[in-house]
């Protein structure tokens, strides 16, 4: 496992939404989805951020109607990304040493950064299992 690149562990694929997204319609995707964060993207596809359930919660308390706030109002926008290529085990560390749950896999373009995976904690500890 601690060779394996983040490609060879992870489908490509992302789970996203817009930052004028309503949290309502975001908490009920990730709900009836079983996923705990979306991507935000702009209208190019283009990362500007991530919505997790802990942002949602954090919303709950602080918004008036946390259900019609908006993904932007409550994002995280510094978002933590590697590069395909990146070994398992340093994502491994950048997870442990930032204290989060996931990285966004990225390819650099001219106009910005494009999602195309998210590599979560919970991936690790499969691979980890399949590795056994």
């Amino acid at each position: 496992m601690k060779t394996r690149t983040v490609l060879q562990a992870k489908r490509l694929g992302i789970v996203s939404c817009v930052g004028s997204d309503p949290l309502g319609q975001i908490a009920a995707r990730m709900a009836d989805d079983d996923i705990s964060a979306l991507v935000v993207t702009d209208v190019n596809g283009h990362l500007t951020g991530v919505i997790s359930r802990s942002d949602l919660l954090r919303a709950y308390v602080e918004a008036l109607d946390w259900r019609t706030a908006t993904v932007e109002q409550f994002m995280t926008r510094q978002v933590i990304t590697v590069t395909p290529d990146t070994l398992l085990s340093d994502a491994a560390l950048l997870l442990l040493g930032r204290h989060i749950h996931r990285v966004v896999v990225v390819r650099q373009e001219e106009e910005g950064l494009r999602p195309i995976a998210v590599l979560s904690d919970s991936d690790l500890v499969c691979e980890m299992a399949a590795s056994l």
